[in-house]
């Protein structure tokens, strides 16, 4: 009887230990860094014109994303209150009891320690702490006090989500670069338009937590006109790397059907709105930025 208790136990904690790994890895935000480390991958390659040296491109990649797996951890940590309230959220780890609040922030800490040290010491220190002053701005300055306090929220904390390029440029030349900063603009001017779309989505959750995003507190038609006024920033934005001859024709021409995809997109939800179309802006929002991107990375390769 007690081989077969033993065995039972045994086999309970086998099988909870894997989903154990997986609420950490969720808090992680996985698919978002995902995205992220596109943009760095981008930073890293058009800063030079060959090859990328292995050491800064692997230990770059590595660092930047514990870092911002910790910046996602201790989002998970700040919001567990109002992400139990949310029905977008309300499944993550911590609301649910898979991790609790010391774990979470022993583990947040731990992998961004982690990746400090290995930028530090085998990429380069400006990099390390353009990385770690993203990480506060992300984790402390947006999550803990403007999503909270403003419904420019998105706008002023999106310039800590719009640094992957920068860190990857920094990280295989040492150095700030002009052209590096035009990368940031394009995702800092990104930032509004693709969150207030899910926020126009998710507007009723945010009103019940008492969250000021920009529906909340202003509405939804004044928010609609936002993000289109924006994607026409964007479009601007996505042509600044041409007017500097930072890219060739591929690039303009790849940019330009995106940017009218998502004025277009804009338009609709402004004049022509219908249930689920703010999410569908949304994921197109994505999508947008991925295959820009990778339009950016092509054009580089072909033109230099």
């Amino acid at each position: 009887m007690a081989k077969s208790l033993s065995l039972s136990a045994n086999a309970t904690k086998t099988n909870t230990s894997p989903l154990q790994w997986r609420a950490y890895f969720e808090m992680t935000k996985p698919k978002v860094v995902a995205l992220m480390l596109l943009t760095v991958l981008v930073g890293m390659c058009l800063a030079l014109p060959g090859a990328v040296p292995l050491q800064p491109l692997i230990f770059g990649m590595i660092g930047i994303a514990m870092m911002a797996g910790a910046a996602a951890a201790y989002n998970h940590l700040i919001d567990r209150r109002i992400d139990g309230l949310m029905a977008r959220t309300y499944n993550r780890p911590l609301p649910k009891g898979k991790v609790s609040a010391i774990k979470a922030m022993t583990f947040a800490t731990s992998i961004g320690l982690g990746g400090f040290i290995i930028l530090y010491a085998l990429v380069n220190p400006l990099t390390a702490w353009l990385t770690f002053a993203s990480l506060i701005g992300y984790a402390v300055v947006y999550t803990a006090y403007l999503k909270r306090a403003t419904p420019q929220n998105i706008v002023i904390g999106g310039l800590a989500g719009a640094m992957p390029p920068l860190l990857g440029w920094t990280a295989v030349t040492n150095e700030l670069h002009g052209n590096a900063l035009l990368l940031v603009i394009i995702i800092f001017t990104w930032t509004p338009p693709h969150f207030w779309a899910l926020a126009i989505h998710r507007k009723k959750e945010y009103a019940k937590v008492d969250v000021p995003m920009l529906p909340v507190t202003h509405g939804v038609e004044f928010t609609k006109t936002c993000i289109l006024l924006y994607t026409l920033l964007l479009a601007i934005a996505c042509l600044l790397p041409v007017l500097v001859g930072m890219c060739g024709p591929v690039y303009l021409v790849g940019s330009t059907l995106l940017s009218c995809g998502f004025i277009y997109k804009a338009w609709q939800l402004k004049f022509h709105d219908k249930p689920g179309l703010a999410m569908d802006v949304f994921k197109f929002s994505i999508y947008h930025l991925m295959i820009l991107f990778l339009v950016l990375l092509v054009d580089h390769y072909l033109w230099v």
